[in-house]
């Protein structure tokens, strides 16, 4: 009996063609710029004493940030400048407003210093080792991001409260207390994600 013809074999589905690169200006982009170009006017503000809308500049700097990164990802058009400029502009706006409020003596200057020194660390310690050959795996862990949100948040109630009132006394400080803990701590896991071995 002679065999049965065998079926034909379903051709796999064709993968989808990899995404082009966006160009440079994007929505996204152009909102991340929009907040890189709100960090001297959020500074300008402090120093003069308007704190009321440092902090309504200093919110609305950070919906921002929320809506451009989903923008990227909802339309697919993310870009190589669009993944520099993003954290650039964060860092800037939250180095710039750290440092003139406590320039100005409305949050305490240890807690700014120690903010811009953690920064500074780690960007120093990631040149060093590009330098040596040896680049680091600088993956954002959990307590990094939570160290962010933290900070955020402390800059953004600091400008709530001295720019609209009432105070909140020792809450404060111990919120303050609070984020140099948690900026500590993620400084010390920046520094051994660094120093452990590559994998081969």
């Amino acid at each position: 009996m002679p065999a049965a013809p065998e079926a034909p074999r379903a051709t796999p589905p064709a993968p989808p063609p990899p995404r082009a690169e966006a160009g440079a200006f994007t929505l996204p982009n152009l909102i991340t710029l929009a907040r890189l170009c709100a960090v001297p006017f959020t500074i300008w503000l402090i120093i003069h004493g308007r704190l009321d809308w440092a902090f309504i500049l200093f919110a609305a700097a950070g919906v921002s940030d929320a809506v451009d990164g989903w923008m990227a990802r909802r339309w697919h058009i993310r870009s190589a400048l669009g993944a520099v400029l993003d954290p650039v502009a964060d860092k800037a706006l939250m180095v710039g407003t750290y440092v003139t409020l406590a320039a100005t003596g409305v949050m305490p200057d240890w807690l700014a210093i120690l903010v811009v020194f953690r920064d500074v660390l780690i960007m120093g310690g990631v040149l060093v080792l590009y330098m040596l050959g040896t680049p680091p795996r600088m993956r954002p862990s959990r307590i990094s991001k939570l160290n962010t949100v933290a900070q955020i948040l402390y800059a953004g109630l600091v400008l709530l409260v001295a720019g609209f009132g009432p105070g909140l006394g020792w809450a404060m400080d111990v919120l303050a207390w609070g984020v140099a803990a948690i900026t500590a701590l993620s400084g010390l896991a920046y520094a051994r994600e660094a120093m452990r071995p590559a994998s081969p």
